[in-house]
C-alpha cells in the first residue's frame, strides 16, 4: 500500500528554544513535547512524572454529589443495587471495578451485562425487567445510559433509580436519572472530558471514598482495570488518562488483580507490560466473551479472588478468543475473495458487503481488517432476526457516522462516532443503501483522502540518534491517541548490509551522516532490490530498543521507505 507522508506543522522556534532551556533537553525533544501540548516546565514535570495527586476532584463532575448521596442512602437502607454495564472491555472492566468496590460495603448487590444478540448495546428493557423482578431499587449504569431516555423513565415507573456513568456524547435530551455522570454533557464543568467508562466508574468510587473518609489506597487497587479500559477503548492518553495508564501499568507490572494475573499467564510472561500488550493481548481476550459467548465470563474473571478459579475463567476467555480469531479470519478471507473477484466493487470508493452467514460479533473487526488492505470507508453487515446489522469503520478525516445519517430513510437506527458506528437496515434495503452510501463517500472524498497517511514528527539525521536521546524519548510512554509514538524521517540513506527475513520482512542495515543504524521493516521486502542496488532512500520510522540474546541496541522500526528525491 502506498502512503502519503505528512510533516507535523512547523512550530515556533522561540517556543522550542525556551522549553529546551527551561527543562534542559535537546531541541528535538522540546519540539516533540510542544507537539503534544507541553509548553512549560510545570507541564513537562507532570508529563514525565504523572502523580496520583494530579487526579482531579471527582466532585467537579456534574451531579456527583447526587450520585454519592443516593448510593449512601441505598447502603443505609440495605436496598438491592445492580451494577449494569456494556459487553465490551470498557463495560466489563467498569462493572468489575464498581461491583468489586461496593461489594465491600454490601452483600445486597449484583451485576448485569446485556446479551449482545438478545438485548443489543446499552440499557435494555429485559435488564430493567429482571432488576424489577429481583427487587433492585438502584441501577448504576456504566459505559452506557446517556441516551436511554425512555428506558430510564420506564425503570422509574417501576420504582428503580438510575445513576449513569458514561462517556458517550449526549443528545439534545438528557435522561431523568438521579445523576448523569458524563463529562461530555454541556453543563458539566469537569476539567477533563475524555475519560473511558471505567475511568468515570473510578471517579465514582473515588468520590464515595472521599465523601465517607475511606482509604484512597483501596480505590487505587482498581487502577489496573482502569488502564486496561483506557487503552482498549482507544481514548486519548493525555491529562488524567495519562495518570491512570501510567499508574495502572505500574500496578499490572507489580501487583495485578488475580483475574489479570491469570490472563497474563495465558498471554506471555514479560518483564514489563506496555500499552500494546493490553491493546493486542489482554483487551481482545476480555472482548471475545461478549463477541462469541457471554460477557459475564469476563466480569467473573476480573472480580475473582481465587487464582486457581481465575485460571479456569481465563481459559474460557482464551478459548473464546481463539474461536473469535478463527471466525474473523474466515470472514475476512471470504470478504477479500468477494472483492478480488469484482472489478466493479474494487473500483468503488467505499466497501459495503453482506452475508447472512457472517457472525455479528466480529464484523467490526472484519471492517477494520479490510481498511488495512483497501483503505476505504467500510461497512460489513450480518443478518440478525431478519434485519441487517452493520458495523462501520472509517479512514482518517471521513465521518462515517454522519455519512450513515445522510442515508436517511434507509437506516432504521444507528449510533457511534466519526470513525466507528453501528447501524440496522432492512434486508431489502441493502442494495439501495450500498448505492446511497457510495454516492455520499464519492461526493465527500478525494484520492488524497483515500491514501493512508504517515505523519512524521521530525526530520532527523542518524547522528542525532543516541542512547541519551532514546532515554528521554522512552519517558514519553505510555503512548496512545494524543501522545502517539514519535515518528521520524531521515533522508538520503544508503544500504549497509540489508537482507530479507522470513520471505517478507526487511532487516535493514543503513548508513547516513556517517552513522550506521539497524532497522526492521515488517512486510517491506518489496523495497529490498531497490536499496540493495545502492540507491539512496528516505525512511519514516520510530525508534525502539532491540534485545536479543542478552545484547541491546537501538533499532529503527520502519514504517515506509521511498526513493530519495534528487537534491
Amino acid at each position: 500500500m502506498a502512503y502519503r507522508w505528512t510533516a507535523f506543522p512547523k512550530l515556533n522556534d522561540k517556543k522550542i528554544e525556551l522549553l529546551s532551556q527551561a527543562i534542559n533537553v535537546s531541541k528535538p525533544i522540546a519540539t516533540l513535547l510542544i507537539q503534544r501540548g507541553i509548553e512549560t516546565y510545570d507541564e513537562a514535570k507532570k508529563f514525565f512524572n504523572p502523580q496520583l495527586t494530579d487526579l482531579y476532584d471527582p466532585f467537579l463532575m456534574k451531579e456527583m454529589d447526587l450520585a454519592i448521596e443516593r448510593i449512601n442512602l441505598a447502603l443505609a437502607s440495605k436496598e438491592r443495587i445492580m451494577v449494569y454495564g456494556d459487553y465490551d472491555v470498557d463495560g466489563t472492566t467498569s462493572v468489575a471495578t464498581v461491583f468489586s468496590y461496593f461489594s465491600k460495603f454490601t452483600a445486597n448487590i449484583e451485576y448485569y451485562i446485556p446479551d449482545r444478540y438478545k438485548e443489543g448495546y446499552g440499557v435494555s428493557k429485559i435488564g430493567i425487567d429482571y432488576a424489577a423482578e429481583t427487587g433492585v431499587k438502584l441501577i448504576i449504569a456504566l459505559d452506557c445510559g446517556t441516551r436511554s431516555i425512555e428506558l430510564i423513565d420506564y425503570a422509574k415507573s417501576l420504582g428503580i433509580d438510575f445513576i449513569v456513568c458514561d462517556h458517550h456524547l449526549p443528545g439534545d435530551e438528557l435522561p431523568k436519572a438521579v445523576a448523569l455522570l458524563n463529562p461530555k454533557r454541556a453543563d458539566c464543568p469537569y476539567p477533563y472530558k475524555e475519560l473511558s467508562g471505567c475511568g468515570i466508574g473510578f471517579k465514582l468510587i473515588q468520590a464515595f471514598a472521599q465523601a465517607n473518609d475511606y482509604s484512597f489506597d483501596e480505590v487505587c487497587k482498581y487502577l489496573d482495570l482502569v488502564a486496561v479500559s483506557t487503552c482498549s477503548d482507544i481514548v486519548e492518553i493525555k491529562d488524567e488518562n495519562r495518570v491512570f495508564v501510567f499508574h495502572g501499568l505500574k500496578k499490572i507490572n507489580e501487583d495485578p488483580c488475580i483475574g489479570l494475573q491469570a490472563l497474563l499467564q495465558s498471554y506471555q510472561i514479560k518483564k514489563e507490560y506496555e500499552v500494546s500488550d493490553i491493546v493486542f493481548g489482554i483487551g481482545p481476550k476480555i472482548n471475545a466473551a461478549g463477541r462469541i459467548a457471554d460477557a459475564k465470563s469476563s466480569v467473573k474473571l476480573l472480580i475473582e479472588e481465587d487464582f486457581h478459579q481465575a485460571l479456569l475463567h481465563a481459559k474460557t476467555l482464551v478459548d473464546n478468543n481463539t474461536e473469535r480469531k478463527d471466525i474473523d479470519n474466515d470472514i475476512t478471507k471470504e470478504a477479500q475473495e468477494i472483492l478480488e473477484k469484482s472489478v466493479e466493487l474494487r473500483a468503488k470508493k467505499s466497501t459495503v458487503l453482506y452475508s447472512e452467514n457472517w457472525h455479528k460479533g466480529v464484523i467490526g473487526i472484519v471492517a477494520s481488517r479490510l481498511i488495512e488492505t483497501y483503505y476505504k470507508p467500510t461497512i460489513i453487515f450480518s443478518e440478525v432476526n431478519g434485519m441487517l446489522t452493520g458495523s462501520a469503520r472509517s479512514v482518517k478525516d471521513f465521518d462515517v457516522h454522519e455519512a450513515i445519517g445522510a442515508c436517511g430513510d434507509l437506516v432504521i437506527q444507528y449510533g457511534g462516532h466519526k470513525y466507528a458506528a453501528g447501524l440496522t437496515i432492512k434486508k431489502e434495503s441493502f442494495v439501495a443503501f450500498a448505492e446511497r452510501f457510495e454516492e455520499i463517500v464519492n461526493n465527500n472524498t478525494t484520492e488524497h483522502l483515500l491514501t493512508p497517511e504517515i505523519v512524521f514528527d521530525l526530520e532527523l539525521d542518524f547522528k542525532d540518534i543516541n542512547m541519551n536521546f532514546f532515554t528521554v524519548l522512552d519517558r514519553f510512554k505510555p503512548h496512545g491517541p494524543g501522545n502517539m509514538t514519535p515518528v521520524f524521517r531521515t533522508n538520503h540513506i544508503k544500504d549497509a548490509g540489508s537482507r530479507i527475513v522470513k520471505d517478507k520482512h526487511l532487516k535493514l542495515g543503513a548508513y547516513q551522516s556517517g552513522v550506521k543504524m539497524d532497522g526492521i521493516g515488517f512486510n517491506l521486502s518489496q523495497v529490498y532490490d531497490y536499496i540493495e542496488e545502492g540507491n539512496p532512500f528516505d525512511a519514516c520510522y520510530s525508534i525502539e530498543m532491540n534485545e536479543y540474546k542478552g545484547f541491546r541496541n537501538l533499532q529503527l522500526k520502519i514504517k515506509d521507505i521511498r526513493a530519495s528525491e534528487l537534491s
